[in-house]
């Protein structure tokens, strides 16, 4: 009898409790992942704890018009080598440097056709200031660095936490960065 009115309590708390408690984040989810997102010219959205939690991340704020726009095919590159070990980039294209195109889908296009990029590729947004996109919000306040330029990067390991970040002009085959990609791999 005990057994069965603590579990008829037990539901009725369940069925009582709001649909966001249900539906939160895993406790052991970071900060800086506990978002959704929608992608790039499409109606999906993209659960970041659940997509991408426990893996080494390079986080990157992209613009289609930029003199270091050429670094996509090095992403694709990195992504196409590590993605199998756990590692992947996330592409944030933004306007805040006044160099990406207006309509989204000619982002997409632009950065599927010119540069083969596969990696996530998240709605356009800002990256900096006090309408930063929640994951640049987290980043910012983790580093106390916001991009200062298109193509600034922030390596993050698997706990969620900021490895390190890189200026624009660092290359996404630099050796730095790669040995710091695969230490995070291990």
């Amino acid at each position: 009898m005990l057994k069965r009115t603590l579990k008829q309590s037990i539901m009725g708390l369940l069925l009582l409790a709001p649909l966001s408690t249900l539906a939160s984040e895993p406790a052991n989810c970071p900060a800086l992942l506990q978002t959704e997102l929608p992608l790039l010219h499409s109606s999906e959205t993209q659960n970041l704890c659940a997509a991408q939690q426990g893996k080494v991340l390079l986080i990157v704020n992209t613009a289609s018009r930029c003199g270091y726009t050429p670094q996509l095919k090095g992403l694709e590159a990195l992504y196409q080598t590590y993605k199998d070990r756990g590692f992947t980039v996330l592409g944030f294209p933004s306007d805040d440097f006044n160099q990406e195109l207006d309509d989204e889908k000619d982002i997409a296009h632009y950065c599927k056709i010119n540069f083969g990029v596969s990696f996530p590729m998240f709605a356009k947004s800002h990256v900096k200031g006090d309408n930063a996109n929640p994951v640049h919000q987290q980043l910012i306040s983790q580093t106390g660095q916001s991009p200062r330029w298109n193509f600034f990067k922030y390596l993050v390991g698997k706990d969620g936490k900021v490895i390190t970040v890189y200026p624009s002009q660092t290359e996404p085959q630099d050796a730095a960065l790669t040995a710091a990609i695969e230490q995070a791999l291990q």
